[in-house]
């Protein structure tokens, strides 16, 4: 089980209800916008990126010749997609629906 699911919080709460009222693309764009800087923003994209990279059987190497990040994100990554909660998987699945 992931740390997030053990420091459950209303401050955290709150956070994940404002994210499932969005209802388009703009609206992400204009709440993340806000709630982000552009690099934390492109930090959480990256970070997906790196997990369907992986799920797609990529190697460490291939990943980081594609997009400029570092081994200890694709490491990251990995053991989350190994041994998190599920939610890259779930998310993945989703996105390839």
């Amino acid at each position: 089980m992931s740390r997030i699911c053990n420091e459950r919080s209303e401050s955290i709460d709150t956070l994940f209800r404002s994210i499932l009222s969005l209802e388009n693309m703009d609206e992400c764009y204009r709440f993340f916008g806000d709630l982000l800087t552009v690099q934390e923003l492109s930090a959480f994209a990256q970070r997906l990126q790196v997990a369907q990279m992986l799920s797609d059987g990529m190697t460490y190497e291939t990943i980081r010749s594609e997009i400029s990040t570092s081994s200890s994100t694709i490491t990251r990554v990995n053991t989350a997609l190994r041994y998190g909660s599920g939610g890259y998987q779930m998310v993945l699945e989703r996105l390839t629906k």
